[in-house]
């Protein structure tokens, strides 16, 4: 279903089918944006669930200054963001006990250099991990990526590149000590 469809549904009055189409339509990317900033199935299925729950809550309020699927993702982020940001306040860094659990997740089938790459991503500061995930997972243009953060292409070049190097670095050491 398209956003158009999806919002002329909502607007007509039928929005139990506009939602079910809207979720239809964004669940199985939204989970997978969200599970790369998260990491955790449980905790992507909670902040999934929470994003569409703003989203329900706010679309009578969606004037289409943004493309509804850049506005989806700006909730699924800053919800991620969020959720981060309290596990962080909670103590010790849960980014990497997730990252670490990986090699016994069921749901997740990547092999050692995914598992090298998703460690690395999980020790980028929040922003940065919503940057580069964006760019390098959803190859999201920067216009696109600008309009879901909320800030300047430059900035978001900026950070993508210092994200980038990081990453870089962090694989090479990984790699390094196991050889």
């Amino acid at each position: 279903m398209t956003d158009t469809e999806i919002l002329q549904l909502y607007r007509s009055g039928e929005r139990e089918k506009a939602f079910r189409g809207l979720v239809s339509t964004y669940k199985e990317r939204l989970y997978w944006h969200i599970r790369r900033m998260v990491l955790d199935h449980d905790d992507t299925d909670d902040c999934l669930q929470n994003t569409f729950v703003k989203v329900w809550q706010s679309l009578d309020r969606f004037r289409g200054d943004a493309l509804l699927y850049t506005w989806l993702y700006r909730i699924a982020t800053n919800e991620s963001l969020t959720f981060l940001s309290r596990q962080q306040t909670r103590g010790g860094n849960l980014d990497l006990e997730a990252a670490a659990r990986l090699a016994t997740d069921p749901w997740f089938d990547g092999d050692q250099l995914q598992r090298s790459l998703h460690k690395a991503i999980a020790k980028l500061p929040p922003k940065q991990k919503a940057v580069f995930n964006l760019r390098y997972f959803e190859e999201m243009p920067y216009e696109k990526i600008a309009d879901v953060l909320e800030t300047s292409e430059g900035a978001l070049k900026a950070s993508y590149h210092h994200a980038y190097e990081k990453i870089k670095t962090w694989m090479k050491e990984e790699i390094d000590e196991k050889f």
